[in-house]
């Protein structure tokens, strides 16, 4: 049912042999051989030409199917392979486009993006929680989501895409929003007379459970997509990975090491 069309390109002296053409010998499965011409219909007609051009030149397309192969380790050493083997012709030149252009195209642009946001971000917080310490504190918890993607994206054998790339930064916020909640509840304790050190425990204690539901709900929502393996699964996998990952390192930083660190920072008030 499926037709896939065959190019078969011969030497000068051969193309336009049509009894040449008709005794291409054609291999059978179980040995031996037949001619062309008892397999197919062979003639000659005009038809119109397909010409591909980009930037008003021609080019010929190569499409390659990776696997479970990243796409830029992939295009670099192609390059370097490339490079070394191959020396093309004065006006030709290689283009490598697709996944990869468009993997190129999001890192510059998140380049910019993401540490915009998280200036932005920190003046948010800062106003927030009043100090400079208290929120280069509530920013601890950055490291530690990130840490946690990145391990899960090694432990599930993925490689960094624009996808994600987009799960980090929903983990990061999800992660600054646990830590502001529970130093903005520590310094409200304070505000109410109790010491640092009870502030620290009771905000602790009281926020366990909307942190620990808060990352729950999320890693319960990504599960299914970490688990798929149908379509679109190539996009939704790095994405889930990353949030879950990211999600387990964070929590733990902020309902065990942040209170201790905030501690730490305000041991001698």
């Amino acid at each position: 049912d499926w037709r896939f069309p065959v190019v078969l390109r011969m030497s000068e002296e051969h193309r336009n042999d049509y009894n040449a053409v008709s005794s291409i010998p054609v291999p059978l499965g179980d040995g031996g051989t037949v001619p062309l011409q008892a397999l197919t219909e062979i003639g000659e007609k005009e038809r119109v030409a397909n010409i591909a051009r980009l930037r008003s030149t021609r080019y010929s397309a190569v499409s390659i199917f990776l696997g479970d192969r990243d796409v830029l380790s992939y295009v670099n050493e192609a390059k370097s392979k490339i490079e070394k083997s191959i020396k093309l012709p004065e006006g030709y030149y290689f283009y490598w486009g697709g996944k990869f252009k468009n993997l190129e195209r999001a890192r510059a642009r998140l380049l910019i993006i993401v540490p915009l946001v998280l200036c932005m971000i920190f003046i948010l917080v800062l106003r927030s929680v009043g100090g400079f310490r208290q929120a280069l504190l509530v920013y601890t918890s950055i490291p530690f989501a990130v840490s946690g993607g990145v391990f899960a994206l090694v432990l599930r054998g993925l490689t960094f895409s624009v996808s994600a790339a987009v799960g980090f930064i929903a983990v990061l916020g999800i992660a600054i929003l646990n830590g502001l909640v529970m130093v903005t509840f520590i310094n409200q304790l304070r505000e109410k007379g109790e010491s640092v050190k009870m502030a620290v425990f009771n905000g602790a204690h009281k926020r366990l459970r909307p942190v620990v539901m808060t990352a729950l709900v999320a890693t319960l929502g990504f599960l299914p997509m970490a688990l798929n393996t149908g379509m679109g699964a190539e996009v939704q996998r790095p994405i889930a990975t990353v949030v879950i990952g990211g999600l387990i390192t964070s929590t733990i930083l902020t309902l065990i090491l942040l209170p201790t660190m905030y501690l730490w920072l305000n041991k001698e008030e």
